[in-house]
């Protein structure tokens, strides 16, 4: 299995789909439930054996760097009051033996750009891209499974799951051969195609497992959709290269970057969670009495 160091999570886009709550809050710090979705994506990548956790971040993210940074007037409140259970969390949000470094994307110019600006901290290894926006529950944490699908092949990897063929213009979509079990062989990715042109109906949902290989494609790719860098378009001349795979992940998917699938996540994550979901399951059975016609 390829031991991957690093994680980058671009959390530079202003959330406009989210305003007004987003105007002076990121998008990444809403929370889902008791924790908010930057924390559940440096969690997944913990758990996938990242210890550099690489934040490519923008204005009016200050709020991301405060929740990873140590509050001790904080914990000397709640041991104070001898609340262990809070002092816990509040201390366990980043283990000690990793790190956190914060690079800020001068201008907006997209996906490409944004993983590009993460270079330096990176370094010549293969790395992770984690989009805080997918949160997907799974037995097994995403990136640790396609780590584990990729075994020692040098080469990068792409998480995917199968959509409605008229959802194909919101995501980068892949052809592919088959490898064995879940994994297959990207032979073209296509940026946002229209349903009538897209190669197949797979794909990618924000979990990358990328080579050092990307950074010379990115640098020399233009811009392409939204006049931005596209990582999708850096992936597409990577191809011709070396090989690229896409791994059909298990686990639930949540789209956190609508309405509609972050409340689907708040809803269902609350059901599983040790401290309320008994009690609001209970609530929701309640509520949907009440709401039943006559």
């Amino acid at each position: 299995m390829v031991r991957i160091r690093t994680a980058v999570f671009p959390v530079a886009g202003r959330g406009t789909r989210f305003l007004p709550a987003t105007k002076a809050s990121p998008k990444e710090m809403l929370p889902i439930v008791d924790k908010p979705l930057i924390q559940y994506a440096a969690e997944e990548a913990l758990s996938a054996g990242a210890e550099k956790l690489v934040f490519i971040t923008g204005s009016g993210k200050r709020a991301i760097e405060d929740h990873f940074d140590t509050d001790q007037e904080l914990e000397r409140e709640l041991e104070a009051q001898g609340k262990q259970d809070l002092l816990d969390a509040v201390r366990g949000i980043v283990p000690s033996y990793a790190s956190c470094i914060y690079i800020r994307q001068p201008a907006p110019l997209g996906l490409g750009h944004a993983v590009l600006c993460s270079r330096a901290a990176v370094g010549n290894e293969p790395f992770f891209v984690h989009l805080a926006d997918d949160l997907i529950d799974a037995a097994e944490p995403c990136l640790g499974q396609m780590a584990k699908a990729l075994g020692g092949r040098p080469a990068s990897v792409l998480g995917v799951e199968t959509i409605e063929r008229d959802q194909t213009e919101k995501y980068g979509i892949v052809a592919t051969t088959p490898v064995e079990g879940r994994l297959s062989r990207v032979e073209r990715i296509v940026e946002k195609p229209k349903p009538e042109d897209a190669p197949s109906t797979l794909a990618v949902v924000g979990r990358y497992l990328l080579t050092p290989a990307i950074y010379n494609k990115l640098e020399t790719t233009g811009r392409g959709a939204g006049g931005e860098i596209q990582l999708t378009d850096g992936i597409a001349a990577l191809i011709a290269d070396e090989p690229v795979y896409a791994y059909a992940f298990q686990g639930r998917r949540y789209d956190c970057g609508s309405k509609l699938g972050y409340l689907e996540a708040t809803v269902e994550l609350a059901l599983m969670h040790p401290g309320v979901g008994e009690r609001f399951a209970g609530y929701l059975d309640r509520l949907a009495v009440r709401r039943r016609p006559g």
